[in-house]
């Protein structure tokens, strides 16, 4: 089982960037789809995107769809979400999950989570 950390977050103006990373422990992080969720103040967990074991599967939530992307590298045991043009609707805790099962789009799916990361996007 793999164990996960995020890091990258912090306070960023609207319209700028951040590059969230999540590093996993263990040596089977290849064989794990991926996924990146988000929770606000009061809100609910949310989808934000998705990578497969391979890379060839990616699946954003259409909120992010076109400013954000979602990577790995195998071989560093790493996850990253890169997010453009943020707004202040994005602020958020933003959590890394991982997965065995062959569905990986529902936070339902993920049994393993870090600890999270806050992202704040305000003027």
């Amino acid at each position: 089982q793999v164990h996960l950390v995020e890091s990258g977050g912090g306070l960023v103006q609207p319209g700028g960037s951040l590059r969230l990373s999540c590093a996993a422990s263990g040596r089977t992080f290849s064989l794990y789809n991926m996924g990146w969720f988000r929770q606000a103040p009061g809100k609910e967990r949310e989808f934000v995107a998705a990578i497969s074991w391979s890379g060839d599967g990616i699946h954003y939530a259409d909120s992010v769809k076109g400013r954000f992307t979602i990577s790995r590298v195998n071989a560093k045991n790493t996850v990253y979400l890169q997010m453009n043009s943020l707004k202040p609707e994005d602020t958020a805790v933003y959590y890394c999950a991982a997965t065995n099962s062959g569905a990986y789009t529902y936070t339902t799916d993920y049994n393993i989570w870090g600890q999270g990361t806050q992202v704040t996007v305000s003027s």
